[in-house]
């Protein structure tokens, strides 16, 4: 059994995955590897006058549940007649959490028993109906661009608007202090985010270098530790940076469970 369960969603994401881990009887430790920031200047502008346009598509998709929160910041209420897609079921409860649920909108995502992720999500689109159409991609800046290049290939016309900024949080003394502590335990660790991996690791090759440290620092420390990752492009990311120990779980909270349930 871990010492801790280390999380490492955005914040806003952490606490129900926290409470459900807690509810297993495993001590749980919220570490958000990534910084959700709202927009300013011409990136909210741009935000603006696309979320003024809304009516204009024939689908809209929701990368993740920071880019619905995000969103409805700037938004009363959901345009009536606009479908919706998200990938996975943290979106799905974020819009259920600003109002709009299958009663009251369209929303396409992946079927109950398919993993989240934006291949999953394409094969529940009617792919051929959007030839032509507009289809509006509502994510961070960056990203992935699968998605938007399979829709294309199917005919679509696809744009993009930033709905916020990601970054790594910054080692501060408190955060060396916490990941110094947290690497002299077997935790596990887990990782919903490739982009929030590599940041990890750009944290701690910052005190590796700080302290002279090679081979046997705390980067090399962190590879020892064994992460559970729920799709399989963060496990090939993960393996790819060195890590030994990956577990794949199901897509969602309830594979993250069960894996650590069977490790208890």
């Amino acid at each position: 059994m871990p010492d801790t369960v280390v999380i490492t969603r955005p914040a806003a994401q952490a606490g129900p995955l926290a409470a459900s881990v807690a509810a297993l009887g495993l001590p749980v430790h919220v570490l958000p590897l990534l910084e959700i920031h709202a927009l300013e200047g011409e990136q909210l502008d741009a935000l603006l006058a696309a979320l003024a346009q809304l009516q204009r598509h024939e689908l809209v998709v929701f990368v993740s549940p920071n880019a619905i929160d995000c969103v409805f910041a700037h938004l009363p209420a959901w345009p009536p007649g606009v479908p919706l897609a998200v990938v996975g079921e943290g979106s799905r409860l974020a819009l259920a959490a600003h109002g709009v649920t299958d009663a009251t909108a369209l929303i396409h995502r992946p079927a109950a028993n398919m993993p989240s992720d934006s291949e999953h999500l394409l094969q529940a689109l009617d792919l051929p109906a959007l030839r032509g159409r507009r289809v509006l991609i509502v994510r961070g800046d960056g990203g992935r661009d699968f998605l938007a290049d399979a829709l294309r290939e199917a005919g679509a016309e696809v744009s993009f608007v930033t709905a916020y900024r990601r970054a790594p949080p910054v080692l501060t003394p408190a955060m060396r202090a916490t990941l110094e502590q947290l690497l002299q335990q077997n935790n596990d660790w887990i990782i919903t985010s490739s982009e929030a991996l590599r940041g990890l690791l750009g944290l701690l090759g910052e005190i590796d270098l700080a302290n002279g440290d090679g081979q046997h620092g705390i980067v090399a420390k962190m590879q020892q530790q064994h992460l559970i990752v729920p799709h399989a492009r963060i496990a090939q990311s993960a393996q790819a940076l060195g890590f030994v120990r990956v577990t794949l779980t199901r897509s969602g909270d309830a594979g993250v469970l069960a894996a650590l349930q069977s490790r208890a």
